[in-house]
């Protein structure tokens, strides 16, 4: 399993938090790439929620990491 930021933006507006099964479900119908969908096949727990995409992706990068100020625009 491997989580590029393009990948896991696919994932930004599914309906947190979320089971395994649901976030199969959103990607499918959705349309998001075979290798979403890939992914979450993988994932080991069914009854596991998660409640962000860094539960999934821990190094899901965040809006401070982009060094993006905001109140300039």
């Amino acid at each position: 399993m491997y989580w590029t930021l393009e990948l896991a933006s696919k994932l930004e507006d599914a309906p947190w938090p979320a089971t395994k099964d649901e976030l199969l479900d959103y990607a499918i119908r959705n349309g998001a790439p075979m290798e979403v969908v890939e992914n979450l096949q993988a994932i080991e727990d069914e009854e596991e929620v998660y409640e962000t995409i860094e539960d999934l992706w821990p190094d899901y990068p965040s809006k401070e990491d982009f060094f993006f100020d905001e109140e300039e625009y």
